[in-house]
């Protein structure tokens, strides 16, 4: 998970059903097809109706100009911008460059509409077949009995009369009659894009969107800016005379009869993600985000900041697809937007970043609800004198524990507030007590397990050698608690071709001692004492060891390898050891020898864009996955580094990797001058990382919702808990949530997410992340503070998880199924009228 993403801009008017463009019998499409919480088969689109007429309004024209109509808000966008927020106020994604200062003559405000300055042809591109399927919606054309002399006749356009928004909280800027209305500024990310966007300005032959005005204004006196036309004034009665219809009506001819709708929306009008990056940056970049407000949007992923922890959850920890969510689950299905949090728990907090604070209650261990089980955070409250406390998530009272309790001053806040991070951050560190260790018993610091393919291949190639080299500096890095001179890893050898061979590197021996263990079939740890060693303990024949393996091999011939019976042997041989660890398996080829896990090559062309293709994404054989099972239950993490130079089967040996929390590196026709440095740069990285191990996480969310689905290398053994041989700070977990009942706005939406692990040190802990939602009934509430990003790691993982049972095109029919609906229903219910160019 690394990448992040928009936010949307906020609505600016509210349209109703069946005026303004939309039929009243919109729904959402039929399909047939599902996964995770898509589709709806009973749902259906109805068609216009024969004879319906069109709107005159020019294509591309903005909003109507002049007085603003009794009972409507005139919006600045100074009000949708990023920067500084005043307490309670909500955050928005953009802030438009200052308008241009050049003057000119002002148009007259009636006068007709040139042809388009950009054509509007077919295009195959993503943006354009997405376009097109909102066509095929049908979401343009007026509902029955809706004409367009309705919308002008009384002066008060009909999409400026949907529910009233909050009045804006800076200056409020009315606009001289017959002044030029431009459309709003670029300030959306591609989700919930308000409809009436400019188009691209080209120049050079170099797409890039128009210059966009900060208020929404022309001022008077002042031309349009580049790429746009004259705009109509719509105020009052219709004027008599030729009226224009959709581009193409010859200027000053006859009234155009409705004609066929525009089939085609121009890509150039979806708002330009590198823009809103841009703009984020600039507003945003280099400042310090408090996490002090909850359901506020955070700076995105692309932009440089400092977090400050003050009650919620860093945004590098958790993003949601959404910090608003919907208050029922029908306007839920209405928005059709993925309620979900991509959590990564490990993730790296930069230099400049405070780390986290490990909170130790000794032998009483982490005060949790008798309840729900929620751990103390700074959703609980404190009453009755601070003897009692109202769990945030289920409402149940507890008792405070004697050595907690702390008086509470004049607002009902404990004395010690800011002294206790259970009660002031939204994340911290509890010390785990026996209760949480495997069998009760204080669990012994992880162990890292070198397996080498000692093939021909492998050998011949170089690749032996250079891996060896190269972990004699590596094993300096080996991970380690900030307090700490030394790692606590212990480190153990294997080499593998068709046989296993176990290394004794003792610290007392002279020189290592092989051990093989040519019986794969039926495998064990010929050795316990010798195996695992403290590296600097043992230093001396380590680096004997990785000196002499490549020579030790240097005349083998054999060409098969085994595969599932290495795993098997590292995870017997951290088991044995009774600790969690890392094996780190570097292999070349199909395992093609007699062993449990043999594989064929079943890489068939034909099977292509057919169903069943598939079968190609399944595993082979089903030892893989229960192996995969046996290591999650042992704590034992499997990274996996392919070098293969022609067919491997990665569903099948990836299998235990995706499911341990483990990482797949594969490196294709791998060649030693060119391909090392990446190779290398992902070892090191990979062995440097700081990890948590045997690890378990549950998330607990407040009531009206509940966690339902889970994407990522992960293992669940019940709905609940997330197993992980694992987990470092690359690695992100996926929730999705459904709700249970209705959300209360004013106590929101509240998720606590709680890691179960075992630190590089050997320290059971609680790694504990709160995060704060609002609810809102309002679907602009909903919209204007998704993110983008957070939305695409969801569909990409939805979609991992689809096409082992579905085909390719069914998937990526679903993908812009969902992504139609969901600006459907944001231009159904959250935008004006506009062009239908534009999305």
């Amino acid at each position: 998970m690394s990448q992040q993403g928009y936010v949307a801009a906020p609505p600016y008017s509210q349209s109703q059903p069946g005026i303004g463009g939309f039929s009243a019998g919109f729904g959402p499409s039929n399909s047939s097809l599902h996964f995770g919480h898509y589709g709806d088969p009973n749902s259906s689109y109805s068609a216009p109706q024969p004879g319906v007429s069109k709107s005159t309004v020019p294509f591309g024209s903005s909003a109507p100009v002049g007085p603003p109509p009794p009972g409507t808000h005139q919006f600045s966008q100074t009000n949708f911008q990023n920067g500084p927020n005043t307490p309670g106020q909500q955050p928005h994604r953009f802030q438009g460059p200052p308008p241009p200062s050049n003057a000119g003559p002002s148009y007259p405000p009636y006068s007709h509409q040139s042809q388009p300055a950009y054509p509007n042809t077919a295009s195959t591109s993503p943006t354009a077949q997405l376009a097109n399927h909102l066509n095929s919606m049908q979401i343009n054309s007026y509902g029955p009995g809706t004409t367009p002399s309705s919308r002008m006749s009384s002066g008060h356009p009909a999409s400026f009369q949907g529910p009233q928004l909050p009045p804006p909280t800076q200056q409020q800027i009315t606009l001289p009659p017959g002044s030029q209305v431009r459309p709003p500024a670029n300030n959306v990310n591609g989700l919930c894009a308000q409809p009436s966007l400019p188009p691209m300005a080209r120049q050079d032959g170099i797409p890039g969107p128009v210059p966009p005005t900060p208020n929404l204004q022309q001022l008077s006196g002042q031309p349009p800016g580049p790429g746009y036309h004259p705009q109509q004034a719509n105020y009052g009665p219709q004027m008599a005379g030729s009226q224009l219809s959709y581009p193409g009506a010859f200027p000053g001819g006859p009234a155009q009869l409705p004609g066929p709708q525009q089939k085609k929306l121009d890509p150039d009008s979806v708002p330009s993600p590198i823009q809103v990056i841009e703009n984020d940056k600039a507003s945003r970049g280099g400042q310090i985000y408090a996490t002090n407000t909850r359901g506020q949007v955070p700076p995105l992923v692309t932009t440089d900041c400092v977090i400050q922890d003050q009650g919620h959850a860093s945004p590098r920890y958790i993003r949601c697809t959404t910090y608003c969510f919907p208050s029922s689950s029908d306007m839920a299905k209405q928005a059709r937007i993925p309620l979900a949090a991509v959590i990564q728990p490990f993730a790296t907090v930069p230099p400049n970043e405070t780390p986290l604070y490990v909170v130790n209650h000794g032998e009483t261990g982490p005060i949790r609800c008798n309840r729900c089980k929620a751990y103390m955070c700074p959703f609980m409250q404190f009453i009755e004198g601070g003897r009692r406390y109202q769990c945030g998530f289920c409402n149940c009272i507890n008792e405070v524990p004697p050595f907690f309790f702390q008086h509470l001053d004049h607002i009902g806040r404990r004395v010690d507030h800011y002294e206790r991070p259970e009660l002031s951050l939204g994340s911290y560190e509890y010390v785990a007590t026996l209760d949480y260790c495997r069998n009760n018993k204080p669990p012994k610091p992880p162990a890292y397990i070198f397996m080498i393919d000692v093939s021909y291949r492998n050998i011949n190639s170089g690749l032996v050698k250079l891996i060896c080299d190269e972990l004699k500096t590596l094993l300096d890095k080996l991970p380690r608690e900030e307090q700490e001179e030394s790692s606590a890893i212990r480190v153990g050898f294997v080499t593998y071709n068709k046989a296993l061979h176990f290394f004794n590197v003792k610290s007392s021996l002279a020189q290592p001692q092989m051990m093989v263990v040519s019986d794969v079939g039926e495998v064990f740890v010929p050795l316990l004492d010798g195996f695992l060693v403290n590296f600097q303990e043992s230093r001396s024949v380590v680096i004997n060891l990785l000196d002499q393996i490549p020579e030790m091999f240097a005349d083998t011939n054999e060409s098969e390898t085994i595969f599932a019976p290495v795993i098997q042997a590292g995870m017997e041989a951290l088991k044995a050891a009774e600790c969690a660890g890392k094996l780190f398996i570097f292999h070349s080829s199909l395992p093609t020898a007699e062993a449990p896990g043999k594989l064929r090559n079943r890489d068939d062309k034909k099977l292509l864009n057919t169903d069943k293709e598939k079968t190609l994404f399944q595993p082979q054989v089903n030892s893989y996955e229960a192996l995969a099972r046996d290591c999650v239950a042992n704590g034992c993490c499997v990274n996996l580094f392919l070098f293969p130079n022609q067919y491997v089967d990665v569903a099948s040996m990836g299998l235990v990797t995706m499911y341990t929390g483990g990482t797949l590196y594969k490196y294709s026709n791998f060649q030693l001058d060119a391909d090392s440095p990446q190779f290398l740069s992902d070892l090191r990285k990979d062995i440097e990382k700081k990890t948590g191990f045997d690890a378990i996480m549950r998330v607990r969310t407040s009531t009206g919702f509940r966690a339902t689905d889970f994407f990522g290398a992960i293992y669940m053994n019940n709905t609940t808990d997330v197993e992980m041989a694992a987990v470092d700070c690359d690695k992100a977990v996926t929730v999705e949530f459904k709700h249970d009942d209705k959300l209360n706005e004013d106590s929101g939406a509240l998720i606590q997410c709680a890691v179960l692990y075992t630190s590089i040190s050997g320290q059971r802990r609680l790694r504990i992340h709160n995060i704060g939602l609002n609810c809102s009934s309002q679907l602009a509430d909903v919209y204007k503070t998704c993110e983008t990003d957070a939305l695409i790691n969801f569909f990409a993982k939805s979609a991992f998880k689809a096409i082992l049972s579905q085909p390719l095109k069914a998937v990526r029919d679903i993908l812009v199924n969902q992504t139609a609906h969901m600006l459907a229903c944001y231009r159904k219910n959250c935008a004006s009228p506009s062009a239908v160019s534009q999305v």
